[in-house]
């Protein structure tokens, strides 16, 4: 993998869409609202696709499974919030985070975890091979998920938003959700944060180094296999991040959230170009942006929007707006 130059027309997209739309919609303030809920959105399905183009854009694995991690931070935030009533029924925002934090940081390491396990047992003899990496990492979201039954059940289990979450901002007469408000706010820290890393720091260095020419850096001394490795648990405990965004969006978890969100990462990851973590932003932008003008504007067509956006993203560029080449 290398890096390329920067190419705004893909970034242009998403504020394009946003104001083509507009007139459609008519009123000022709707549009501010549902733009705003997109944007959220689309951080959220980041947050989740990040993870899963780091493994495909740096181990070259398609990991079906990943839903797995996604469900697995979502119920594991719903027994850390569950056990801290006191703060997330406080009116208090900085209470609230006291509650919410630890259940990221928490289903983060959990999701690491199994990730780390899933890598070693079921990835590792099949790397190399998409055909068998696609059947075996569906095989084991679909144990995952009954493992999750077996621990929290299958019914659905409510993820209410803490109290001083709850509620809308108002911007003239525009109301902004406060979660939409802090799901951006989250996402933007992601973005950076892995941007930082893969491109300015010697861990990233070593990874894109790893990529191009393995046994090359092996020779240096350093170990790219357990590079990889640390890789694949990030990129699951970014599943497990996005996993908890998601049940506190939709305020409710079922075992098989990660398997119907998967559809949403492929969209996005095949829009941003299969390994890039800045067309998985532009693509997650997109999908979020489409779903939320489409569910308004056109209900019946809002099942199949994205799959429209995505077929006019790559006849304008086949291999994604962000393709890397390794």
């Amino acid at each position: 993998m290398k890096n390329i130059d920067f190419d705004w027309k893909p970034m242009a997209l998403v504020p394009v869409l946003a104001l083509v739309v507009l007139p459609f919609i008519g009123s000022g303030s709707t549009w501010v609202t549902l733009t705003v809920a997109g944007l959220a959105m689309g951080m959220i399905i980041f947050i989740i696709a990040s993870g899963l183009t780091l493994v495909f854009g740096l181990m070259d694995v398609l990991n079906f499974g990943h839903g797995v991690f996604i469900a697995l931070g979502a119920f594991v935030a719903t027994s850390v919030l569950g056990s801290m009533g006191d703060y997330t029924s406080s009116e208090s925002l900085w209470r609230n985070m006291l509650a919410v934090l630890p259940a990221m940081i928490i289903a983060m390491l959990v999701a690491g975890a199994v990730g780390l396990a899933f890598e070693r047992f079921i990835v590792r003899p099949v790397y190399g091979n998409h055909l068998k990496q696609i059947l075996i990492t569906m095989g084991g979201m679909i144990i995952g998920e009954e493992l999750i039954k077996v621990i929290w059940g299958p019914l659905q289990i409510p993820l209410p938003l803490p109290q001083g979450m709850r509620g809308a901002i108002l911007l003239g007469d525009a109301a902004v959700e406060k979660y939409r408000v802090i799901a951006v706010v989250v996402g933007l820290l992601v973005f950076g944060i892995l941007l930082w890393v893969l491109t300015r720091t010697k861990i990233g260095l070593l990874i894109r180094a790893g990529v191009q020419d393995r046994e090359m850096v092996e020779s240096l001394g350093y170990r790219i296999k357990v590079l990889f490795i640390g890789v694949f648990v990030v990129g699951s405990g970014l599943a497990g991040l996005g996993g908890v965004m998601w049940g506190l969006y939709q305020q409710n978890v079922i075992p098989q959230m990660g398997a119907q969100v998967n559809v949403l990462i492929f969209i996005v990851l095949i829009i941003g170009g299969l390994g890039s973590t800045t067309g998985a932003l532009v693509g997650a932008l997109l999908v979020g942006l489409m779903a939320n003008y489409t569910g308004f504007l056109i209900p019946k067509a809002a099942l199949f929007s994205n799959i429209a956006l995505m077929m006019a993203i790559l006849l304008w560029r086949p291999q994604g707006v962000y393709a890397l080449s390794k």
